[in-house]
């Protein structure tokens, strides 16, 4: 099955056409024109997409922003606010695209809010299971006891009995596991993040993701590309990615586009700042592998 690119290209403002706006308000004495200035700053204007294509750059080269605008020109979903400024409508209205003349319902965006509130969520999920875990151990405790027989009245009476006799003939850990529900179980920050992303990318959409590197170990990210790279190729996803995440700027077929360059250019991720330090710094240190 061909890959799919629902979005073909996005352009943004010129600088005669920021240099425009930001003359119209100067007036009104604004210290800030954001989003303005950002990514005309590094030389953005038109970009090409690919069914998966990547924002590599430095802290403040504009990924971040050039996501959020290309998500609220197509107006996919997002779980957390994006705090935006008084100029942001403004902004998106000199912005224009080519894409599909619909956008597939399940596209969304997905930010490092998003999954830090969720692994939040989760947490506090995990401290419940850790609760009920705690509450059935001194339960054990308690039944496991001697205690006098007593003659049984009730059904109920009968279910209180054979719970003294499982306490009794099982370890502590036996007897949590039986009597605690079967479908808990906590989770570490990695898995809640990557649970997060496999649950929100479905089948046919437009997923922008920023940095989903965060919170998830390079084991977790390589099996985040591997199904990232499945969804492009087999399930009709396209991928607008940010990262700095040398697993993620090595995805099979991925456009990298530069921000750290003037003007942002296309680069292959093996010529990559980020990816080199990471390679320089093992090579100097292969002996030590080979000990």
């Amino acid at each position: 099955m061909p890959k799919t690119t629902y979005l073909k290209s996005f352009t943004f403002p010129t600088d005669e056409r920021e240099a425009e706006f930001c003359e119209r308000v100067q007036r009104m004495c604004y210290d800030s024109f954001y989003p303005f200035k950002v990514l005309s700053s590094r030389g953005v204007r038109r970009v090409e997409f690919a069914p998966v294509t990547i924002f590599y750059g430095g802290n403040g080269s504009g990924k971040t922003t050039a996501l959020n605008i290309i998500a609220d020109k197509l107006g996919v979903k997002r779980d957390s606010v994006y705090n935006k400024s008084s100029f942001y409508p403004d902004y998106l209205d000199l912005c224009s695209m080519d894409a599909l003349t619909f956008v597939p319902q399940g596209s969304r965006i997905i930010t490092s809010d998003d999954v830090f509130d969720y692994m939040l969520n989760m947490r506090s999920y995990n401290q419940a299971i850790d609760r009920r875990r705690g509450d059935v151990f001194m339960d054990w405790v308690k039944r496991s006891e001697p205690s006098e027989e007593k003659r049984l009245g009730s059904l109920s009476e009968y279910d209180e009995l054979m719970k003294n006799i499982d306490a009794n003939r099982m370890t502590q850990s036996k007897y949590t596991r039986k009597y605690m529900p079967n479908n808990v179980k906590g989770q570490s920050n990695g898995e809640t993040a990557f649970r997060y992303f496999v649950e929100k990318i479905d089948e046919s959409g437009i997923y922008i993701l920023d940095e989903p590197e965060n919170s998830l170990s390079p084991a977790r990210q390589l099996e985040l590309v591997r199904f990232m790279e499945d969804s492009a190729r087999f399930f009709e996803c396209q991928f607008i990615i940010s990262t700095h995440s040398p697993f993620m700027l090595g995805m099979n077929g991925a456009k990298i586009y530069d921000l750290d360059e003037y003007p942002a250019k296309v680069r292959p991720w093996t010529e990559l700042e980020n990816v080199r330090v990471y390679r320089d710094f093992f090579k100097e240190r292969e002996d030590e592998f080979e000990a």
